[in-house]
């Protein structure tokens, strides 16, 4: 019999291995999300990344990926429900899965800035942030504001009684094409790459969106006047996969969440920047803005909205229309 005297040595140094601490995890997080780089959104979560990896000592870094260069929403949504994406930002297309993130954008529910930031970031927040990861296994994180939603026309609108019929786009969503029945408009859906030309050739007289998309669409060239409606203030949540998630560490989660906290200061700072320099931009070509009766708006749009949300947020909108 021939004694192996490499076995005893193998199994001392797999002891000795084996009773070394785990090193501290490493793990890059994928990011993808819709906007280009320019884009607040994008910059915030460079931002995060930056933070994140600071405060990890490198050891969790974030790659980011704007302009549906890793999918478009739903398919990132998908990856991260699959475990193959870590993160993205994304808003009410979850209501797909969780209906309470339908509250994330409807009209006339938010009076300013500050209310949707109060509903946000409070008892309501929560309850849609509990679903969101109960029941799409997602996380948000952070929330970031979006551009309020203006009507743009060729003449003022500063009241329901002023639209009168008014030809305009709004997109394939239902509930917009109600609204703006009930406030007395001529509303119908177009696909946005044929808008401009529709404004130029009087197919349309009017149609809506923020700033910064009047801005970059050029809509200035086509229309005189922005009404400062407001109608849709709405935010949108940075989020990370529950699988990714489940794998941090307590101290890491704490990292994640601190990063998440910067960032979103930090976009709401870019935000502020960007809706005042696209005003100044939109005055300079020529533009018109319009303070509107946003009380007779909002009053006159109740009714339409309350018939096109769910059973399950309803009661929620009420009380959001009542405050």
């Amino acid at each position: 019999m021939t004694f192996n005297w490499k076995r005893p040595v193998l199994a001392a140094a797999i002891a000795a291995v084996t009773a070394v601490p785990a090193l501290a995890q490493e793990m890059t997080l994928k990011l993808g999300h819709l906007a280009n780089e320019d884009n607040p959104w994008h910059l915030a979560s460079v931002k995060f990344g930056e933070e994140l990896a600071a405060l990890t000592d490198g050891r969790i870094t974030v790659e980011v990926f704007p302009n549906e260069s890793l999918g478009k929403e739903i398919d990132l949504i998908n990856g991260m429900q699959l475990g193959t994406v870590d993160m993205t930002i994304t808003g009410e297309s979850l209501q797909n899965w969780a209906p309470m993130a339908a509250l994330l954008a409807v009209p006339y529910a938010y009076k300013s800035i500050k209310h949707m930031d109060e509903v946000a970031s409070g008892e309501i927040g929560d309850q849609i942030k509990a679903q969101i990861v109960e029941k799409a296994q997602i996380r948000p994180i952070a929330y970031f504001a979006r551009g309020s939603r203006n009507l743009t026309s060729n003449r003022p609108i500063a009241h329901p009684d002023d639209l009168d019929g008014l030809k305009m786009r709004v997109p394939n969503v239902p509930l917009f094409v109600d609204v703006w029945k009930a406030l007395g408009a001529n509303p119908g859906p177009m696909a946005f790459s044929e808008v401009f030309t529709s404004l130029q050739n009087g197919t349309i007289d009017a149609q809506e969106n923020p700033l910064a998309l009047i801005r970059s669409a050029s809509f200035y060239e086509v229309q005189s006047h922005v009404n400062l409606t407001e109608h849709v203030r709405s935010w949108i949540y940075l989020t990370i996969a529950e699988q990714t998630w489940q794998k941090l560490s307590e101290d890491d989660r704490a990292a994640v969440m601190a990063a998440a906290e910067s960032a979103q200061a930090y976009e709401r700072g870019l935000f502020g920047d960007s809706i005042a320099a696209d005003r100044a931009f939109l005055e300079e070509k020529g533009m018109t803005f319009v303070e509107v009766d946003g009380a007779a708006f909002q009053a006159a749009a109740k009714d339409a909205v309350l018939a096109n949300v769910n059973d399950e947020i309803k009661p929620i909108v009420e009380d959001l229309f009542a405050q």
